[in-house]
């Protein structure tokens, strides 16, 4: 009965600004100004669409999704969820290692993966494989490196870089949004380019989410 409420008071809001649907998107990047073209597109395709934001945490990245929290991600990539399906990439950006301003790496120009080797770095993504495209568990050359405090979010991760505590790499989009005079982010030389897509349950892909592909793959192709 409560549930049926605020079903019921949402619908009487969004009827009031003339909306009839609602498409909740969910993302782990910060960087949503640099999708706006992709919302705009969404929107002028469907005006009566409510665009709503949630934020994700990379600790529990699908958890959301899979609650029905949302709709549909922005989420890196590579996603090998049996029940998710993936869309097109959106984004591609550089990976950096932020590490804390007094750190021997914050004056370099760059750095690699193999320099990991001789730092404690942050964990907490999962699953492995997806955390993994950030964080590996070995240097290239096979070096184990060593994972030290566990974070769901970037908030949780400013004071152990800030300390020096550990170091992470990060998506470069970071040095923009979480500009900080106690955070160094150095450029990570040997690191592939992030790749950002779309995701949604399978078996709940609905018009809405049909046409928000739709929109982004318009504008990737």
């Amino acid at each position: 009965m409560y549930q049926g409420l605020c079903d019921g008071m949402e619908r009487a809001r969004l009827a009031a600004r003339g909306k009839t649907g609602v498409l909740r998107i969910g993302s782990i990047a910060v960087n949503l100004h640099d999708f706006r073209h992709l919302f705009d597109a969404f929107a002028e395709d469907h005006p009566e669409c409510e665009v709503q934001l949630r934020h994700v945490d990379f600790g529990d990245p699908f958890g959301r999704l899979r609650a029905g929290d949302i709709d549909i991600q922005i989420v890196w990539l590579p996603v090998r969820e049996p029940d998710l399906s993936v869309g097109p990439v959106i984004y591609t950006e550089s990976i950096v290692l932020a590490v804390g301003a007094g750190h021997r790496f914050a004056s370099r120009e760059s750095v690699s993966y193999e320099d990991l080797a001789d730092e404690t770095v942050m964990g907490g993504a999962r699953p492995d494989y997806w955390r993994e495209i950030l964080v590996p568990l070995r240097t290239p050359s096979g070096r184990l490196i060593r994972i030290g405090p566990s974070v769901s979010n970037f908030q949780e991760m400013i004071p152990i870089l800030a300390t020096g505590e550990a170091v992470s790499p990060v998506h470069a989009q970071a040095a923009r949004y979480y500009a900080r005079p106690d955070i160094a982010y150095v450029p990570i030389s040997d690191a592939p380019p992030a790749r950002w897509g779309l995701i949604w349950r399978t078996g709940n892909e609905t018009e809405l989410i049909r046409s928000f592909v739709s929109a982004a793959q318009r504008l990737t192709g």
